[in-house]
C-alpha cells in the first residue's frame, strides 16, 4: 500500500466520524422540533411534511451532483425506505409522548437489536458478550420507564409510548443494517433519496385520515423537522458507508447527551436518578455489544 493510501484511509475515517457527530447533532435538533409541535400535529402529518422537505432537498442534491437517482438494488432501496418510514412513525410518536431524554434512551436500544438481528438473519453467534449487553439494555429500559406493575413510581412513563419507542429502535436497527448493505453498491445520495420517496405514499393515508392545518409557527417547526432529519440522514449515510457500523453507532451515542441537554434547556425536563441509571445501562449495553471480542493469541510455534 502506498504512503498516500496510508494517509488517506485514516483521513477518510476521521471525516466519517465527524459526519456521524454532525448527524447526532442534527437528529437531536430534529427531536427538539418534534417536541415543539406539542402533539398538536398528528404523527402522520409530521412524517409527510418531513418527506416533502427531504425528497425536495434530495432531488436537488442528486441533480447538483449529477447522480442517477434510481440506483441499482431498487428492491432493497424501497424496503429500506419502508422500514425507515415505520421507524419515523414510532420515533416521532415516542418523542411527542415522552421526555426527550427518555425517548432518546429507548431509541438507543437499536445496537442490541442489531446484534440480535445478526444472530437471527446472518447466523452470527450471539455469545456471552451480546447476551450480557441485551440484558443490560433491557434493564436500562425498565429503569427509564419505571412501569407501575413493577414498583410504585411517582411519575411512571406511559407503557404504550414506551413500547412505540422500542419498536422504533427495532426498525432503526433493520434500517441501519440495510444501509450498510446498500453502501456497497449505491451512492449515499440515492439511499437518502429513497427514504422520503417511499415515506410520501406510506404517510399519505395517515395524513388524509387526520389532517390538521398548522399555524405559521408550526410550519417552521415542521420545516425544521425536515431539514434537520435530512442533514442527519446525510451525515449518517456517509458515515455508515465509510466506517464499520459498530464504530459509527458508538459515535452516535452523543445524541443521548444532547437530548438531555436540549430537554433541560428548552422544555424544563429534569432527569431523575432512575432515568440517569437507565441511560448508563443502555450506554453500557451499547458499548459491550459494539466491542470486538478478544482474539486468541497465535502460538509461536
Amino acid at each position: 500500500m502506498s504512503t498516500a493510501a496510508n494517509v488517506q484511509a485514516p483521513l477518510a475515517q476521521h471525516h466519517a466520524a465527524l459526519s456521524m457527530l454532525a448527524s447526532a447533532l442534527s437528529f437531536s435538533l430534529m427531536g427538539v422540533c418534534v417536541k415543539q409541535l406539542g402533539g398538536h400535529i398528528p404523527v402522520g402529518e409530521v412524517v409527510f411534511a418531513r418527506a416533502i422537505v427531504s425528497v425536495t432537498l434530495s432531488w436537488w442534491l442528486l441533480r447538483r451532483a449529477g447522480v442517477e437517482p434510481w440506483g441499482q438494488r431498487r428492491g432493497l432501496l424501497i424496503l429500506r425506505g419502508a422500514i425507515g418510514t415505520l421507524a419515523l412513525f414510532a420515533v416521532y410518536g415516542a418523542l411527542m409522548a415522552l421526555p426527550l431524554a427518555a425517548a432518546t434512551v429507548l431509541q438507543y436500544l437499536y445496537p442490541t437489536f442489531t446484534a440480535l438481528l445478526a444472530w437471527l438473519l446472518l447466523a452470527e453467534p450471539i455469545g456471552r458478550r451480546v447476551g450480557i449487553a441485551v440484558a443490560l439494555g433491557w434493564a436500562g429500559v425498565v429503569l427509564v420507564a419505571q412501569p407501575a406493575i413493577l414498583w410504585s413510581a411517582a411519575n411512571p412513563l406511559p407503557i404504550l409510548p414506551v413500547l412505540i419507542g422500542i419498536a422504533g429502535a427495532l426498525c432503526t436497527a433493520l434500517a441501519y443494517v440495510s444501509v450498510r448493505s446498500l453502501g456497497n453498491s449505491e451512492h449515499p445520495l440515492v439511499i437518502i433519496f429513497y427514504f422520503p420517496l417511499v415515506a410520501l405514499p406510506l404517510s399519505l393515508p395517515a395524513l388524509l385520515l387526520q389532517p390538521v392545518m398548522p399555524s405559521a409557527r408550526e410550519l417552521l417547526w415542521l420545516l425544521g423537522v425536515g431539514v434537520f432529519t435530512q442533514l442527519g440522514q446525510l451525515g449518517l449515510t456517509r458515515a455508515l458507508t465509510a466506517l464499520p457500523a459498530a464504530q459509527a453507532t458508538a459515535i452516535s451515542y452523543v445524541q443521548v447527551l444532547l437530548a438531555g441537554l436540549w430537554g433541560w434547556l428548552f422544555f424544563g425536563e429534569s432527569s431523575d436518578a432512575s432515568t440517569i441509571a437507565g441511560g448508563l445501562l443502555v450506554l453500557a449495553a451499547t458499548l459491550i455489544s459494539l466491542s470486538r471480542p478478544a482474539q486468541p493469541r497465535r502460538g509461536s510455534g
